[in-house]
């Protein structure tokens, strides 16, 4: 593979390291006392301590120095004499590796004792120093000034997804989203359990993908020679463990979903589940919006959250708007009592697409999602879907034609999706069975029928309140993110294409100069092929940018230089 300048130095510097008897990448432990952020907190001078984590900066004075020690919970300075660090004749420890063999991003362990300098930094005065692991990578320089400016920032989303482990090192904002989504998860477990209910886990391979409406990814079970699904959701398994006499169960649930992706989309997520024996759809609307409020005091201590332009006010209570009045108020549209073909109508009138395959449920969904979602900002239960949109759910004990069912819509977005469950087994079969004529017609999210689903209901199943909440955009709505992405530590990407050949050369027949191909593979373009695959517009200002951003010593590039790289190529991007 090729390697960028400084790799090229670094691993140098890695062998100049073991020429010295010192192991860039030692076995043994290095026992840590404190940690930088606590100890800053509660600083006292004179202590002796022993931290370890990355050298993030550094200022070299000639005999002293000054760098920048990050562990994950945040920086301290470090202060290096020479000569207390190498009380005898041999300074190279100092002079060689110190000044010439680390740099920035490199794990370091040091001892020492707290000191104030004269300005009053906490600091640590090192007395002995231990090479932990060298990075041959070198960390994007993210710089903030006084002003609080951020300089060289590393922003580009597809490097920042693709490479969450050097986001979450130069973006600490970052890493305060995770702290937030585990202290959430935290929390709910925290509720849960102090109510008695039991945490559970079920398959996560099913031979019927049931309990939503979704297309699932399919696999193959060798041994058995089977189909297996990657469950789409958890539901119908919690509901077995309530006929088996469990009053109150949840999971934490990962679910896939073979569809489509956007910012509120991942084909792999996350879910919590519960299911609560003898309550009912209302009795869990009251348990949400204190649960939400809740949260939103963990993470910000207080129940008013920003997201983006918007102050979200958690506190319960929320507004409740049913189904048929959220579309009515935003369309003119009164659901109740119109046909398949009444809403097919309806929907081409208010400029929707349609087809064959969309029964009545998915057409009154393509209405309120296209016409009414967006319009719910702060927390509003929408209630008593229509029989046609909610399979599972039991029957509206006042509405005909309706069900005891709701979504919370937070932002314009679902969060959660909660019903009394269905529990008559004659009903549930009808019920699958209207599903399977709609796959029939050619609806591939339709619900397959699950047997043994329906052998278990007529054991006998009582009252149950059920409710999936989306973990991914709960935490969303409690971080201010716009962006699914931002709250998944490694969201699903597109492949990335590795350079395995190894040589300039390969860059070098579509006519780019041997001085940038030596960059190419640094500033993320691997492979010719990588290269051809995006506009010339877009290559012109990765590389510049990334020149910029790393101060290479190279002239900037001219749009004319990088589309004769196409045009060499013969590419039809150019």
């Amino acid at each position: 593979m090729t390697r960028s300048e400084q790799e090229r130095q670094r691993i140098a510097s890695v062998e100049a390291l073991r020429r010295r008897g010192i192991d860039p990448y030692p076995a043994a432990a290095f026992p840590v006392t404190h940690h930088c952020a606590s100890l800053k907190a509660d600083f006292q001078e004179g202590l002796k301590v022993k931290l370890a984590g990355r050298m993030m900066g550094r200022r070299i004075m000639g005999k002293a120095s000054f760098a920048e020690l990050q562990d994950h919970e945040g920086s301290l300075q470090i202060y290096l004499n020479r000569d207390e660090l190498c009380p005898g004749e041999d300074k190279g420890l100092y002079n060689d590796v110190f000044k010439k063999l680390l740099d920035r991003g490199d794990f370091i362990g040091v001892e020492g004792e707290t000191f104030k300098t004269q300005v009053g930094e906490p600091s640590v005065k090192v007395t002995s120093l231990t090479v932990l692991s060298k990075a041959i990578r070198p960390l994007p320089a993210v710089k903030t000034d006084e002003d609080g400016n951020v300089h060289d920032a590393f922003t580009d989303p597809e490097l920042r997804y693709r490479m969450r482990y050097v986001d979450l090192v130069v973006n600490p904002q970052v890493k305060k989203t995770f702290e937030a989504r585990s202290t959430i998860i935290r929390k709910i477990r925290e509720s849960f359990d102090a109510k008695g209910w039991m945490e559970v886990d079920t398959p996560v391979l099913q031979s019927i993908p049931g309990g939503a409406a979704a297309r699932p990814f399919i696999t193959h079970h060798n041994a058995l020679d089977i189909p297996l699904y990657l469950r789409i959701a958890n539901e119908l398994y919690l509901k077995r463990l309530i006929v088996g006499g469990f009053d109150g169960v949840y999971e934490f649930s990962r679910n896939f979903r073979n569809e489509g992706m956007d910012r509120t989309h991942n084909p792999e997520f996350t879910v919590m589940e519960l299911y609560v024996a003898y309550q009912d759809y209302h009795w869990m609307m009251e348990t949400t919006e204190h649960l939400f409020g809740e949260l939103a005091q963990a993470v910000h201590g207080t129940t008013e959250v920003p997201l983006g332009e918007h102050i979200i006010h958690f506190a319960p209570p929320y507004a409740r708007v049913t189904m048929r009045d959220a579309i009515l108020e935003h369309t003119g549209v009164d659901i109740d009592g119109l046909d398949e073909a009444g809403l097919c109508q309806a929907c081409l009138d208010q400029g929707l697409e349609t087809d064959d395959a969309m029964g009545r449920g998915k057409l009154i969904d393509e209405l309120f999602g296209e016409k009414c979602e967006h319009h719910y900002i702060q927390p509003t239960f929408i209630c008593d879907y229509p029989t046609d949109m909610s399979p599972l759910t039991k029957a509206h004990r006042d509405k005909p034609g309706y069900t005891e069912r709701f979504e919370l819509m937070i932002n314009g977005t679902e969060v959660a999706n909660a019903y009394s469950e269905l529990n008559d087994p004659l009903d549930q079969r009808e019920r699958f069975e209207d599903q399977l004529k709609l796959s029939e017609r050619g609806d591939d999210e339709a619900m397959f029928i699950d047997h043994d689903f329906l052998r278990a209901l007529e054991y006998g199943m009582p009252p149950t309140s059920g409710i999936g909440i989306g973990i991914d955009r709960l935490v969303m709505m409690m971080t201010n993110q716009t962006s699914i992405q931002e709250v998944l530590f490694f969201p699903q990407m597109r492949p990335e294409a590795f350079d395995t050949s190894g040589g300039e050369a390969d860059f070098s027949a579509l006519g780019v100069p041997d001085v940038w191909a030596d960059h190419l593979v640094a500033a993320g373009v691997n492979t010719p092929g990588a290269l051809l695959a995006s506009q010339p517009t877009q290559v012109h200002q990765r590389l510049n940018g990334f020149r910029k951003k790393n101060k290479l010593d190279v002239a900037a590039l001219q749009l004319d230089d990088v589309t004769a790289w196409f045009d060499n190529a013969g590419n039809p991007a150019s």
